[in-house]
């Protein structure tokens, strides 16, 4: 899978607005093997602990069955790219004074939607995936500590024996009001 269609879904992104045009993402696209090895095995962890650690309600558990998901999640090394959003708590000045960023989780929340959009129109597949907590992902991506994780994206061509879980939407007409 070319870097290029990459870089093209992180430039539709990049084309959101943003609260006071502030731009409060950073995005960290990784291809190396070992690096998303490293990034598997730690949210595999994180998963571990949600899934089988109590974290989880039951009502949740029984939420994601219809899914089939659980804690494994060997999409982090089979896709060809992960995509790494992280949101700018805030930004820092030249000279190191904090810098307010506004509407942080809209405006990156509208980027990563571009990005996903941007993706599907080039054939290529992704899913969102928000293990909590995500912080080792500044760790292992050596990301400041004004930035946090927003949302892990495992992107590639789909694979000819994918599975897609049959999920139901809502009814277009019970998510539109006309007034």
């Amino acid at each position: 899978m070319p870097r290029e269609a990459i870089e093209t879904a992180i430039a539709a992104a990049h084309s959101a607005p943003s609260g006071a045009n502030r731009q409060p993402w950073h995005f960290v696209a990784i291809s190396d093997p070992s690096i998303k090895s490293e990034v598997r095995t730690a949210a595999e962890s994180v998963e571990r602990d949600f899934y089988e650690g109590g974290r989880a309600t039951e009502e949740w558990l029984e939420a994601l069955a219809p899914i089939g998901t659980d804690w494994r999640k060997p999409y982090l090394e089979d896709a060809p790219w992960i995509v790494v959003a992280f949101k700018e708590i805030h930004g820092v000045t030249s000279g190191g004074e904090k810098l307010t960023n506004y509407y942080v989780n809209e405006s990156v929340g509208i980027a990563c939607g571009l990005f996903i959009a941007a993706l599907h129109q080039m054939g290529l597949a992704t899913l969102t995936h928000t293990p909590q907590p995500m912080r080792f992902l500044n760790e292992i991506l050596d990301r400041p500590q004004n930035e946090r994780p927003f949302i892990l994206f495992p992107v590639g061509y789909p694979a000819s024996d994918c599975t897609v879980p049959d999920i139901l939407k809502k009814p277009l007409q019970d998510v539109i009001s006309w007034r």
